[in-house]
């Protein structure tokens, strides 16, 4: 698992943590199912303390990236409750545009953003998704 903390920023380290993970789901680096490291393999190879990646893990399991099993450890496993992620992404992308705004970004800048970034996902190696959502086979 390719895992970049950046330890002079003021994001807390569980968030950035929590980021890269999405982001490498997003990206298809992280399928359906893997099993991610272990709390204590994951703190030893990025060097923090366990309780952070603990915090992480617990973290994208709340939010319905993750699944905890006792035999398998900690998963990929993405609940795609349409509905609710509409409600938590809009409530996020509320406070998002309103800083936008008062930075006077307009619609077409955020509009060209929001494509940009979505065309990177797309174009990641193995992201190629059918229009529910679910990876496309290969």
């Amino acid at each position: 698992m390719l895992i970049q903390i950046d330890f002079s920023s003021d994001e807390a380290i569980y968030q950035q943590l929590c980021n890269q993970i999405i982001l490498g789901i997003a990206t298809a680096r992280y399928a359906e199912g893997e099993v991610l490291p272990s709390v204590r393999q994951l703190a030893e190879d990025i060097g923090i303390n366990m309780h952070t990646v603990n915090k992480a893990y617990t973290v994208l399991k709340q939010e319905g990236y993750v699944k905890v099993d006792r035999r398998r450890g900690a998963f990929i496993s993405v609940e795609t409750d349409r509905e609710a992620a509409i409600r938590q992404i809009g409530k996020e992308l509320r406070i998002l545009l309103a800083e936008a705004r008062c930075r006077n970004l307009d619609r077409e800048d955020l509009h060209a953003m929001v494509d940009l970034i979505y065309d990177e996902y797309e174009a990641a190696p193995g992201a190629q998704r059918t229009a529910g959502g679910e990876q496309a086979p290969e």
